[in-house]
């Protein structure tokens, strides 16, 4: 997969991500979609590295879909937790 299928499986990740994850967000959409697009390439790059399971197959692969929303998730919460209690 090229740089731009990963960015387009970022957003969408980023959005499933915010729907699995309900609530007010600190940094609103455009954090919440750049988190998508990075926790993509870290449930990618975790995926290949750390399981041992590279998904730079295709772009409807299911280990694909699943680590990009896995690293969505995994970075909206650590930005919840640092970034959530500072606007209050």
């Amino acid at each position: 997969m090229g740089f731009i299928s990963w960015i387009i499986l970022g957003l969408l990740a980023g959005a499933i991500a915010k729907v699995l994850l309900p609530g007010r967000d600190p940094g609103g959409l455009i954090v919440t979609t750049l988190i998508g697009i990075a926790g993509a390439f870290l449930g990618g790059w975790l995926s290949a590295t750390v399981l041992d399971r590279p998904v730079d197959k295709q772009f409807f692969d299911l280990a694909t879909w699943v680590a990009a929303i896995a690293g969505s998730l995994v970075l909206l919460i650590g930005y919840r937790m640092i970034a959530g209690n500072s606007r209050r």
